[in-house]
């Protein structure tokens, strides 16, 4: 069998970075993990070819070559998706489905003729596709009853990638997440018990792309890394060996909850194996919404704390916030932005809050009648709440897109950037010294020309630049990569601005705004009710 495996495009988004990836000749930030694990757990005797449209489009030849077109995707890929979906089946291709998003919606991708739907986790539904091809037949769904054991996950076909296209490389070591945030689809798809790999399994994924000459970071794609904690410092363990062996090939970032703040064990192990940055999903500071949506695990102890915590023990904080709670009160927007500034966040990931298929908030919104029809809950920060919410949509929507612009005005990004760098912690370990390609010389000199001499931001750029140099000169290459990231939100947040108006004027014309006062009445029905 040839398999042509093909990735959908992602729109421009938080997590796009066009602007930083141009700055050192890369297409990509990340690449399409799960569809080389998929070529890994296909009969090897199959051939393959994988296309990223975020690099290129599919050739004719490659259309011509495959046998059966595989396509995997999250809901931010939707619309390439299904024009995909189209394409092979214009030339006549069988088209085999899978991923998060055909797991939650499979009627939209079978609406426009994928013949196979692999659902669900592929370790249990490809060998039922794999069956199914050898015995010739042309379609069929395939779904599980359970979650698969990780530990038999082949590692990943990393050869198949364009490598020097990519940013990072991606690896997961664990599934599942044991939290119950009513707005999360993760517990969804993989459960709340969190499964992983051994630690063998992970480290050998590492020494694949340490001999295929992988030298830069990896992202640990896990949706809470430190979601089985026991099994996680078993791996650090082992990872802290064998990072000092490789002589620090690998810089890792990850994401973990906010509880990470409370294990100094595993603080340490994380630094002293590599790890440079972790994503927290903080979503608010407001402990109302917190409880509300059932994120109860960051209502423990000081999110501040928490925060400069991480970030003293050496981790570059990232963060999560999300407008639009049911009961949240006007100036959301604005607490946000204040929290960030007072816990020295440089990136935050920003967004209205959506309603994801089948998460429990889908479930209740769609009992309560509130969820605005023809929308998918797409979590681009460019996109509209697709749900009625507890006050007018177009003031929260005016309250988001201030608060965004805010947040990415690049001169108080640049005393965030300065201020979370000045209180890190660093390793004890130190990579051997290299000379720097010059793709990073010549993004550093940009980056120094525009922000150190053409814009308003240059007085703040030399003064912060001498005194990390001065006060923590060991944070140095950090602080200056994150400076650099500058250079994406300064055009992202005008992209924000004018496509959330765009789909805020074309709302209100259709004069959709009047229910809002009697969905908020059920909504604090509710919020009374779970707080009793």
């Amino acid at each position: 069998m040839r398999i042509l495996l093909v990735y959908p495009i992602f729109p421009k988004t938080f997590w796009s970075y066009e602007k930083i990836l141009e700055l050192v000749d890369r297409k990509v930030l990340l690449p399409p993990l799960g569809l080389v694990t998929v070529a890994a757990i296909l009969p090897q005797e199959w051939e393959f070819k994988l296309v990223d449209r975020n690099i290129r489009p599919a050739t004719e030849a490659e259309w011509a070559w495959a046998d059966v077109v595989i396509l995997s995707a999250m809901i931010v890929q939707k619309q390439d998706l299904l024009e995909q979906i189209q394409e092979a089946k214009k030339r006549g291709k069988l088209v085999a489905v899978g991923g998060p998003y055909p797991t939650s919606v499979p009627h939209e991708v079978e609406n426009v003729g994928a013949d196979f739907l692999i659902l669900d986790e592929g370790e249990i539904t490809l060998p039922m596709f794999i069956e199914a091809i050898e015995r010739g037949e042309t379609s069929g769904t395939f779904r599980a009853t359970e979650k698969p054991d990780v530990t038999s996950t082949p590692i990943p076909r990393f050869d198949l990638l364009e490598l020097n296209a990519y940013d990072m490389m991606s690896v997961q070591f664990s599934r599942g997440c044991p939290f119950q945030c009513e707005f999360c689809d993760i517990i969804v798809l993989y459960g709340r018990k969190p499964r992983t790999k051994t630690p063998a399994q992970l480290l050998a994924e590492l020494d694949c792309l340490y001999e295929l000459g992988w030298r830069r970071g990896v992202f640990m794609v896990d949706d809470n890394f430190i979601g089985n904690k026991r099994n996680v410092k078993l791996l650090l363990k082992e990872l802290k060996v064998w990072m000092a062996e490789h002589k620090y090939p690998f810089r890792f970032d990850t994401e973990a909850s906010i509880d990470l703040a409370q294990d100094s064990e595993m603080l340490e192990l994380m630094v002293e194996s590599g790890f440079s940055a972790v994503f927290l999903g903080i979503e608010t500071p407001d402990e109302d919404s917190l409880q509300m949506t059932k994120k109860f695990q960051n209502t423990r102890s000081s999110l501040t704390e928490a925060v400069e915590t991480i970030t003293r023990a050496g981790l570059r904080p990232m963060a999560g916030f999300i407008i639009g709670f049911d009961g949240e009160k006007a100036g959301a927007g604005d607490r946000i932005v204040r929290f960030a500034e007072q816990a020295a966040i440089p990136s935050t990931t920003f967004a209205m809050l959506q309603a994801l298929p089948n998460t429990a908030l889908w479930h209740r919104l769609k009992k309560e009648g509130r969820l605005r029809e023809n929308q998918d809950g797409n979590i681009n920060q460019t996109t509209l709440m697709n749900f009625l919410p507890t006050r007018p949509l177009e003031e929260l929507a005016r309250e988001y897109i201030e608060a965004f612009c805010t947040l990415y005005d690049p001169v108080q990004y640049l005393d965030r950037t300065y201020r979370c760098f000045l209180m890190m912690g660093l390793p004890s370990w130190k990579a051997p010294a290299k000379m720097p390609e010059w793709v990073v010389v010549k993004a550093l000199l940009i980056v120094i020309w525009r922000q150190g001499i053409k814009r308003e931001t240059r007085w703040k750029f030399w003064h912060h630049l001498f005194s990390i140099l001065k006060r923590n000169p060991g944070v140095i290459e950090h602080y200056i990569s994150a400076c650099a990231h500058n250079e994406h939100f300064l055009e992202y947040r005008q992209i924000v601005r004018d496509q959330i108006e765009s789909q805020l004027a074309e709302y209100l014309a259709q004069g959709a705004e009047t229910p809002y006062v009697l969905v908020k009445e059920k909504a604090e029905e509710k919020a009374e009710a779970v707080v009793s």
